[in-house]
């Protein structure tokens, strides 16, 4: 009110244009023209009269803008701001087409810049959150809730903080809650299924904040998402929109959401004792029907009447199965042809040796996929140290190999030598499976055929009484040619002394 004053004295008192008052105040012309038009319409009068606060002279020139729209004085017919706020959240409808419909009912009504003005002004009273407009299944909105809750375990009483997920919806508000274990991955993917189930649909947009288990890498322009997260949305036919990191605006509906199912939902529920994460989520669904259902402060309706009117009917069907965990891993194809997923092995065709290859893994199948490329899908197995190997993914001259058994390996290995036999017999004796001993048996026989049948049963004899005898360790020892050495004596066992000074095992027997 100080530079409005100043502007006032400046004009009428000291006689000066607009353009000098703009000078003197620092003003723009432009604002220099507004106020003196407002005092003008206030028909104010210089100087001041005395009794004229700062607040009336604000009331005076910028009169509360609902009187005065409202004003049944008002030759305009008043606009209806919460119809207009709610046609604005369906999808393709904009200012000016509301405006050309409300020209249609009243001719003489107001201009559209003046409708604009308005609505925009009256939007301003609302709060910061609700006054963005979010168009009908545009956008979901998820994060986890800063306030934890206690679970005890029923045995141990053991005490157990879980987590809370909680996902809005944007043009409804309708909101979803939950209690997880944690905010890891599975917890994290598993808890969008059940809110989209919950929805009954899903939206075109999903706005999560930049945990990692959605968001790897946060980034303003170029977010690098976690790839299953990634899977479960466009399994929904989604988009992942991540919020900008320390820019809580992006995603202020669930902000919002997170703040009222804190005060709402967990704070009534801090002083009770739950004894497992079902009982716990049963309270908090219970108080989350009640929260839907309370009615808008400030507009019509509840969460749950929005969301049966108008978002319900935007949002994406449902796909026909729900998502499955699916874990995503970068693998490289080893010299056998297979890779490793949980310490089993699969195969791929011989051609992919070397290269690197992406796996899709669930609880039941492992996709392997390059380029995004779907290759082909192996039934997951639990075995560890296991193989599952396809004939045809084997490379022709390795029919040979398919040719060996155990009993064979060991029928050639006696044949030069009983060392070879035993030392052939420790290593197919020690996998779960023999075949995956085949390839070292396989170079120890081509080892008799470089340096002969006794060089290797000498070698043999130098490793036969290793408890893991390996085939790079028979082979060390002919390129080195120890082989052609004396084996060192063994050292004569040492007679067990007999003396009546020496206690032996019994005594300790004795004294317990």
């Amino acid at each position: 009110m100080r530079q409005i004053r100043e502007v006032l004295r400046l004009k009428f008192e000291e006689g000066l244009g607009e353009r000098k008052v703009a000078q003197a105040t620092g003003l723009s012309r432009t604002s220099v023209q507004n106020y003196l038009r407002k005092a003008e319409q206030a028909k104010l009068t210089w100087p001041i009269p005395n009794d004229l606060n700062d607040a009336q002279l604000e009331d005076l020139l910028f009169p509360p803008f609902l009187l005065s729209v409202l004003d049944s004085s008002d030759p305009k017919t008043p606009l209806d701001f919460k119809y207009l706020r709610q046609e604005l959240q369906r999808k393709g409808v904009t200012l000016y087409l509301l405006w050309k419909e409300y020209l249609q009912a009243h001719p003489q009504g107001y201009q559209y810049s003046r409708f604009c003005d308005l609505y925009h002004t009256w939007s301003k009273t609302l709060d910061p959150v609700m006054r963005q407009i979010h168009k009908t299944g545009e956008k979901t909105f998820v994060d986890y809730a800063g306030m934890t809750m206690d679970v005890v375990e029923r045995v141990t009483g053991e005490v157990k903080k879980v987590q809370i997920f909680v996902a809005t919806l944007g043009a409804s508000n309708y909101t979803y809650a939950e209690a997880t274990w944690t905010q890891e991955l599975p917890n994290w993917i598993a808890s969008h299924v059940r809110a989209f189930a919950y929805f009954e649909g899903c939206s075109k947009f999903l706005v999560p904040d930049n945990l990692k288990s959605g968001v790897v890498f946060a980034h303003r322009y170029e977010p690098t998402l976690n790839r299953t997260y990634q899977d479960m949305a466009e399994h929904y036919h989604m988009a992942i929109l991540p919020a900008r990191p320390r820019k809580p605006r992006d995603k202020a509906k669930v902000e919002c959401a997170v703040k009222v199912v804190e005060q709402w939902i967990l704070a009534p529920l801090r002083n009770r004792t739950f004894f497992g994460l079902e009982e716990l989520n049963e309270a908090i669904w219970e108080r989350l029907e009640e929260y839907n259902r309370r009615p808008f402060q400030k507009l019509p309706g509840s969460r749950l009447q929005q969301y049966k009117t108008l978002e319900k009917p935007a949002l994406q069907p449902l796909p026909e199965t729900p998502y499955e965990f699916a874990e995503w891993k970068k693998v490289r194809v080893h010299i056998d042809y297979c890779f490793e997923v949980h310490q089993h092995h699969y195969s791929v065709p011989y051609e992919l040796i070397h290269q690197e290859l992406e796996v899709r893994i669930t609880s039941t199948t492992v996709e392997v996929i390059k380029k995004g490329q779907r290759l082909l899908t192996h039934v997951r197995s639990y075995v560890e140290g296991g193989f599952t190997i396809l004939p045809e993914h084997r490379p022709k001259n390795h029919s040979v190999y398919l040719d060996w058994t155990s009993e064979r390996f060991l029928n050639w290995a006696g044949e030069t030598g009983e060392a070879t036999k035993t030392v052939v017999g420790k290593i197919l004796s020690k996998f779960i499976y023999p075949e995956q001993g085949f390839q070292s048996c396989l170079g120890i026989m081509q080892l008799g055929k470089t340096y002969g049948a006794d060089r290797l049963e000498a070698a043999c004899r130098r490793v036969q009484d290793l408890n893991e005898p390996k085939y790079r360790n028979v082979k060390n020892i002919l390129e080195t040619g120890w082989d052609q050495k004396p084996l060192p004596e063994k050292q004569p066992e040492l007679p067990i002394l007999e003396h009546e000074n020496v206690r032996g095992a019994t005594y300790y027997e004795m004294l317990n």
